[in-house]
């Protein structure tokens, strides 16, 4: 392991400050941020400042119009797609039903919402990070952690397999009356886990954390007052793609020139009237009079020779230009970020089944690599959940449990619900209950059904006689 590489000449807690030196200034940390921020609608555009020059050097002008239109296509684009894949209620298929229990009950019913939150934090930051640990009470527990939190150490350069975890962040801490942030440090290793903390720039260990004897012990975790481990880093990765990468980054500059053009347009039509008058020998005082009595006695008086006029000149701006490229704009954002442009003129209300396939086709590719690497995270959380199983003495199946998310694709339901009673007679019940779209739970569906063919209150649903 890289931590205890005698080759190396630097001790444990110098390469733990290098690691993090590094990562806060990494572009990796920094679209982590602007992920995050373009989802809470925190775009670029609201940190701009307009400017004037004085002696050619720019000087921040108050006096000009600033408005900073920022958009939120980040929120509607991520939302859509974990939306789509994760908002349905997950299903796990396994062949050994009881051991099939033992695991759900573990995983909690709270696991759908987490799922939910660790897509909404891989779209966003690229990867999620799921900690898995056992709590005082001996109960298997799961913990979201931010991304920018996380240094993953790998095996190789797959990043597939995890060698090491360092974990850090600041904590409020106070000094006498002095409040200050404080850095502390969780290195995770297959082993055990050890605390640190920052102290005038250098990694020290965290005496505060030894104190405590829960802590003094080699290993993750106590049951029964024995000290055992997982054998393995206790942190669990969601990838948003192979690259790791967030949504924001296909389409962060079309955002980006959205929210500048909409912004200066709004600008120019603050500052700039439609009308410019042109004064020649105004008989008042001031321009100040000359809008006054403008506005109140809807004239002006001017001085009594040939030359006094008022003239004017109107200003327009060409809101068709500036219409097709916002358009042109939209477009992009949403067939480069593979969203859907729920535009009504284009969606409708009667779109066939192909259509909409065709309409959802970017969103569903999307979807494809996000589901791969949740499917990936799962089968580990397995082995994890199998670890504490048998530590508590629980019996483990060797028979395979796979998930299986179930999307919640757009469908035209007239359609749909004609296609259920065509296929009467070509494919088993269960097959057509399972694809009728107002069915959310399929064995529920079929027991009512049975239910209600005992009484005779639908006969239409038995079988052929």
């Amino acid at each position: 392991m890289i931590f205890n590489n005698s080759i190396n000449m630097l001790t444990k807690e110098e390469l733990i400050k290098i690691y993090i030196d590094e990562f806060n200034v990494s572009r990796e940390r920094r679209l982590m941020m602007k992920g995050e921020a373009y989802y809470k609608v925190e775009n670029d555009i609201l940190d701009r400042q307009m400017v004037r020059y004085e002696n050619e050097k720019p000087v921040i002008d108050e006096t000009k119009a600033n408005n900073r239109l920022a958009h939120g296509f980040m929120h509607t684009l991520v939302d859509d797609k974990v939306n789509y894949l994760l908002v349905k209620p997950y299903t796990l298929v396994c062949d050994d039903k009881k051991y099939l229990e033992k695991v759900q009950y573990v995983l909690g019913k709270r696991f759908q919402k987490r799922l939910f939150q660790l897509g909404i934090d891989a779209s966003n930051k690229g990867i999620a990070w799921l900690h898995v640990y056992i709590d005082p009470k001996g109960q298997f527990k799961m913990l979201r952690i931010p991304s920018e939190q996380i240094i993953p150490i790998w095996v190789d350069n797959n990043r597939e397999e995890l060698q090491a975890v360092i974990r850090y962040y600041d904590v409020e801490a106070y000094e006498g009356k002095e409040q200050k942030n404080v850095t502390k440090i969780e290195l995770w290793t297959p082993e055990n886990v050890e605390y640190y903390v920052i102290q005038d720039g250098k990694v020290i260990l965290d005496a505060e954390m030894y104190l405590d004897d829960s802590n003094s012990y080699d290993g993750h975790f106590k049951i029964n007052n024995i000290a055992s481990s997982w054998g393995r880093v206790p942190f669990i990765y969601f990838k948003n793609n192979d690259f790791e990468l967030p949504d924001l980054q296909y389409v962060k500059t079309l955002i980006d020139n959205y929210d500048l053009t909409r912004s200066d347009v709004a600008n120019l039509l603050e500052e700039i009237k439609s009308v410019v008058y042109i004064l020649k020998g105004y008989g008042g005082e001031s321009l100040a009079e000359f809008v006054r009595d403008l506005a109140y006695y809807k004239g002006i008086k001017i001085d009594a020779d040939e030359d006094s006029d008022v003239d004017k000149i109107e200003n327009n701006i060409n809101i068709e230009a500036a219409r097709e490229h916002y358009n042109t704009l939209r477009k992009d954002i949403f067939d480069f970020g593979q969203g859907v442009d729920k535009n009504q003129d284009k969606i409708g209300n009667n779109q066939s089944g192909i259509a909409l396939k065709f309409i959802y086709s970017g969103l569903d590719l999307k979807c494809n690599a996000l589901e791969g690497w949740f499917k990936w995270g799962f089968e580990e959380l397995i082995r994890f959940i199998n670890i504490y199983l048998t530590l508590t003495k629980e019996t483990v199946s060797d028979k395979e449990i796979t998930i299986v998310f179930n999307r919640d694709i757009a469908i035209n339901e007239s359609q749909a619900i004609t296609d259920c009673q065509n296929s009467k007679g070509t494919i088993s019940d269960k097959t057509i209950i399972s694809m009728h779209p107002w069915v959310e739970d399929v064995d529920e569906e079929i027991e009512q059904i049975e239910e209600e063919n005992k009484s005779d209150e639908l006969p239409m649903f038995k079988g052929d006689e």
